[in-house]
């Protein structure tokens, strides 16, 4: 496989902003199908129509459960889940409940995690679960919720939604989305079978670059085009085993 390639199968093309009308759906599945990236990640009531528009390619639809906030409850999150299933979903990226995670009620996390895990995995899909660690003031929390993730055997654990806004003293918000802190802690306290998704903040090829080599296999990210462009430009041609890591090094100070 060419690194051109391997670059675009790390790329969820992330199609959730609530302003994106069906006609920009449709554009950015024609931009993950043009440039072959692993899947869309798309509003749930579009799952159908993302099926249909990236027929005849192999990028995989995925979608989103109790977005972007985490306070569905568990049993509406499985509804959630095993609709978008029946849409056509074969990859469910699900918010904890982040409320019940700073209460440190884990029997409720566990339940949730897995009945969601359990409908996806039965179904035919994937899970990613979505921490929000923007939210998540301690790494206790954090490093509990791979705990927890790790036992049940979830694909994935995934940093933010891309939407967990902190509203600051000056009544303005602001947000973090996936820290190198962040994701070499979830990598480390992860099992080795469970993946590792950034989401937020991973907007140009270095970037992607830099999370790849701390051991990142998935982003959630909007700048498709400008990555995979600087990418042919950068490693058109060459194997994936080039040495990608001495170019995100000497270009990122990394």
């Amino acid at each position: 496989m060419s690194i051109v390639k391997e670059l675009a199968k790390m790329i969820d093309h992330s199609l959730l902003h609530p302003t994106m009308t069906d006609e920009i759906l449709r554009q950015e599945c024609e931009v993950a199908k043009k440039y072959d990236v692993a899947s869309v990640c798309i509003k749930p009531y579009a799952v159908k129509d993302a099926v249909k528009w990236l027929e005849g390619s192999d990028v995989m639809v995925g979608s989103v459960i109790g977005f972007p906030h985490g306070n569905s409850t568990i049993k509406i999150k499985v509804k959630e889940t095993l609709q978008a299933i029946e849409d056509g979903a074969v990859e469910i990226d699900m918010v904890v409940n982040i409320g019940k995670v700073l209460n440190e009620d884990w029997a409720y996390v566990n339940e949730e995690i897995k009945s969601i895990n359990d409908a996806a995995v039965n179904g035919g899909a994937i899970l990613k679960v979505i921490f929000e660690n923007d939210y998540l003031t301690d790494d206790k929390y954090k490093i509990k919720l791979c705990e927890i993730c790790s036992e049940l055997k979830v694909a994935f654990v995934k940093t933010s939604s891309g939407y967990g806004f902190i509203k600051g003293s000056d009544g303005k918000y602001s947000y973090e989305g996936a820290t190198e802190h962040d994701l070499k802690l979830m990598r480390k306290h992860s099992a080795p079978e469970v993946e590792v998704k950034a989401a937020g903040g991973v907007r140009t090829l270095d970037d992607l670059l830099k999370v790849r080599e701390w051991g990142v296999t998935r982003v959630g990210a909007t700048a498709t085009i400008a990555m995979i462009e600087d990418a042919k430009k950068r490693f058109e041609g060459k194997s994936s085993d080039v040495n990608t890591s001495s170019a995100a090094s000497e270009i990122s100070g990394y």
